[in-house]
């Protein structure tokens, strides 16, 4: 009697789905940042890619090592070297005992115009293999105006639901309540370090109040940045006002079908009066094989509300430096006048 309670309660335990605890934050050790700014630094304003290594630890994945990608073209037995090489990477980190387990990828950007449908491509086919990843952002374009660039993303679980359905359609989003900025869940970064790297750091630090990176805050110039967040600002309105030219192309033939439809059915209504009258039997009101009953498909809305995502983000970018400059700009006139 025991041994089947003892079996019966294992099944039970066996059947009972694990809880997964959300992710909350990012913890990734100070080296590792380092190595993902240099490595992307090196190349810009070149695109490149690297491998997040690490553990999956309750609510907070632990990010303890990275290594970068070469730089490949489109090419398959490019793409297949790629992935030799990654191989390899992992097997020679199990070698000397380091955690080779993948967490995510890290990415450069421009501008912090990373969200592509080729972003969310790589997270559904990391999602396949891994329960839960991220992707490190970094901006080495921004982190040139003083402010350290660094962001970890995630696609949120309602918006992966519709893309595995392939369905954006607008009763869809409506049933889901999705918008725009729903698609891409920020997770906090905290930086961590061993107490060696602590006090070494600590040795390191100078006596000197200020050092040349406050001073070079204060650079007055930031037309350069400002213009190319312009630029990129009106060429995301010229994508976005195609979009909606498209949504309007569908809506016409949309009313238009259904004018079509309406004088077929009066039409046929008005036959089936004249074969009652005559004594016949009445022909159906819908014909499948018409044309003008075959609906028309809606046009995805997921590339719209990437281009408003990233609207927003050009907006936020330019309204944080303008904002910064002025500063600048009254902190100098301050000084001037004295």
């Amino acid at each position: 009697m025991a041994a089947s309670s003892t079996a019966r309660s294992f099944l039970q335990v066996a059947a009972t789905e694990e809880v997964v605890s959300p992710l909350r934050v990012v913890q990734i050790e100070g080296l590792v940042i380092l190595k993902i700014i240099k490595h992307c630094k090196e190349f810009s304003p070149a695109l490149v890619t690297g491998q997040l290594l690490g553990l999956d630890v309750g609510s907070v994945l632990e990010v303890t090592n990275c290594f970068p990608f070469p730089i490949r073209e489109e090419d398959e037995e490019i793409e297949a070297d790629g992935a030799n090489y990654q191989l390899e990477m992992m097997r020679c980190l199990r070698e000397v005992n380091v955690d080779n387990n993948t967490v995510g990828w890290y990415q450069s950007t421009i501008l912090g115009s990373y969200q592509t449908v080729e972003l969310i491509e790589t997270f559904m086919n990391y999602q396949e293999n891994i329960r839960r990843c991220v992707c490190i952002i970094y901006d080495p374009s921004r982190s040139n105006q003083g402010v350290l660039a660094l962001k970890a993303l995630k696609l949120s679980d309602s918006f992966m639901e519709l893309y595995r359905a392939n369905s954006f359609t607008g009763e869809k989003l409506r049933e889901k309540n999705l918008s725009w900025v729903d698609i891409f869940e920020e997770i906090p970064i905290k930086v961590s370090n061993s107490a060696l790297i602590s006090a070494f750091m600590t040795e390191l630090e100078s006596d000197t109040s200020v050092t040349q990176c406050d001073y070079d805050r204060l650079q007055l110039s930031s037309n350069p940045y400002m213009e190319r967040n312009m630029e990129f600002l009106i060429e995301c309105m010229d994508d976005l006002s195609m979009e909606q030219q498209k949504f309007q192309f569908y809506y016409r033939s949309l009313s238009r079908q259904q004018a079509q439809q309406q004088a077929w059915l009066q039409k046929r209504r008005s036959e089936n009066m004249a074969r009652k009258a005559a004594g016949e039997e009445p022909l159906p009101e819908e014909d499948p094989t018409n044309p003008i009953f075959k609906p028309i498909p809606e046009p995805s809305r997921l590339e719209s509300f990437l281009i408003t995502n990233q609207i927003a983000n050009y907006c936020n970018q330019i309204n944080g430096v303008a904002g910064q400059s002025f500063n600048r700009l009254y902190l100098m006139k301050s000084l001037h006048d004295n």
